[in-house]
């Protein structure tokens, strides 16, 4: 029913003022809770937005100036204002380290470091064997150094910062020497040229897209070149008529020249995971070859927190430290707390308490077992009728622009319904009711597929109850 008078300003006439919204007794009772700048802000907001629709000639009902329905609107408002943003998720979809999903999720562990670290003062910088101020980076350093087999290391806040830093730090006004088919993009726009630029260091590129040897390095050092930087392809692959030269080779040259060779491996894999598929050199196997400084990621194949690790020879190291922008790179005690544990366990030989590790190591046959627990648990509280569900051979990823084009045998459930078709069964998972964690999941050839070898076997509850409730 449209309101007995549609002129504007009679509407505008029709609407409470900010202070009587406020006294009505179910706001006051909220802004006692919330706060009454919480509930303030909202009754602006409802009322900023009615008015705004009025101006452009929205059509209401008499229910729409209700002063019930304006103050359900703006208790909407201020539970919408003060719920949390970022939530946990479950990922069904089978990427390991999915960007999106905040690629590595941390472990038990590494968890109540944390929050250990966190809940009161700790020795972040507080030498307590000598009584006085400390570095926060030897906490991690002593382990990387460990577990590299390193001199020294770093810990800056991810790998765009450790680029970026080395590059200061190294090669800032002088030429740093990358080969063409190694400029590649790391991620969301940053790319090899445009960081090195930033950073003051003056880029030159030798070899071709496809293949770079040895002598066009040999021929590009002068008296202006201050590094020799190698991208190592964890996130991309060239195939056929390629080639580059070893690490070896160029260490060997690096010697012989005096020019420090530096290589970004971007996803710092520590484990070997050849065992389970992946073609991954490791961190140390680099710093064996007799590179004078890597760096890596933190969150990706060495399953830690975001951050970017710089390890290498011990001059070198230090001078890095030494660059004033260490500063405003370096990272906070939770991520220390974080990356402790994580290196622990990696220290321990104990992978399988870093959960990436876990789910990369988590052989078929027991996702298949688990797929098929699953599939009998939903189809045993859904009407044959309604639902067909499966479990069918397929493949994971490991994700987060790490080992591209290898994958990871697994077993997928897949389904569908007469009711939904995929794409809005698949939002429905993600879009669900209070109390219920949103699942992320994938679509393959108009069918909604969930792997749960990204799906913690305690999550298996959670998962079925939001799939319940999507497909009804």
């Amino acid at each position: 029913m449209a309101p007995r008078d549609p002129d504007p300003a009679a509407l505008l006439r029709r609407l409470p003022s900010v202070d009587e919204l406020l006294r009505r007794p179910v706001l006051e009772e909220l802004a006692a809770r919330t706060g009454r700048g919480v509930v303030l802000a909202a009754a602006r907001a409802v009322l900023d937005r009615l008015r705004a629709e009025i101006s452009l000639g929205a059509e209401f009902t008499d229910s729409s100036f209700d002063v019930e329905v304006l103050e359900g609107a703006v208790r909407d408002e201020a539970a919408h204002d003060t719920t949390f943003s970022l939530c946990a998720v479950i990922n069904a979809t089978g990427v390991v380290l999915h960007t999106n999903l905040g690629r590595a999720p941390i472990g038990a562990g590494a968890l109540a470091h944390l929050a250990e670290a966190a809940r009161g003062y700790s020795n972040l910088e507080y030498d307590l064997g000598a009584g006085q101020r400390g570095k926060r980076d030897v906490h991690t350093a002593r382990l990387l150094a460990r577990v590299l087999g390193a001199e020294a290391a770093l810990v800056v806040n991810n790998n765009a910062a450790a680029v970026f830093l080395v590059l200061h730090a190294l090669a800032r006004g002088g030429e740093a020497i990358v080969s063409r088919g190694e400029l590649i993009e790391i991620g969301d726009g940053f790319r090899i040229p445009d960081i090195m630029a930033s950073s003051g260091a003056t880029l030159r590129e030798v070899g071709t897209t496809n293949r770079t040897h040895l002598a066009d390095y040999e021929g590009a050092i002068s008296s202006e070149t201050r590094l020799m930087m190698s991208v190592h392809p964890s996130n991309f692959r060239i195939v056929g008529f390629a080639g580059r030269p070893s690490l070896a080779e160029l260490v060997a040259l690096g010697r012989r020249t005096g020019v420090p060779v530096y290589e970004d491996l971007g996803s710092g894999c520590l484990v070997d995971l050849a065992p389970y598929g992946l073609d991954e050199p490791t961190a140390q196997a680099s710093l064996a070859a007799g590179a004078d400084v890597i760096t890596f990621s933190g969150d990706k194949l060495l399953g830690g927190p975001q951050a970017g690790i710089i390890a290498g020879r011990r001059a070198i190291v230090d001078r890095i430290r030494r660059n004033p922008v260490y500063r405003a790179l370096r990272v906070d005690k939770l991520t220390i707390a974080a990356m402790e544990a994580t290196l622990s366990a990696v220290l321990r030989g104990a992978p399988d308490e870093i959960p990436t590790l876990r789910m990369i190591r988590l052989g078929a046959a027991e996702i298949e077992r688990r797929a098929r627990a699953f599939s009998a648990a939903v189809a045993g509280r859904v009407p044959a009728n309604e639902l067909e569900i499966e479990v069918v051979p397929g493949h994971s990823v490991v994700g987060g622009g790490s080992t591209p084009d290898q994958h990871l045998p697994t077993y997928l459930v897949r389904l569908s319904t007469l009711r939904y078709s995929a794409g809005e069964l698949e939002a429905r998972l993600r879009q669900t009711g209070a109390g219920l964690t949103p699942v992320i999941a994938r679509i393959e050839n108009d069918r909604l597929v969930l792997d749960l070898r990204t799906v913690d076997p305690g999550e298996e509850s959670a998962l079925l109850e939001v799939l319940l409730a999507a497909i009804r």
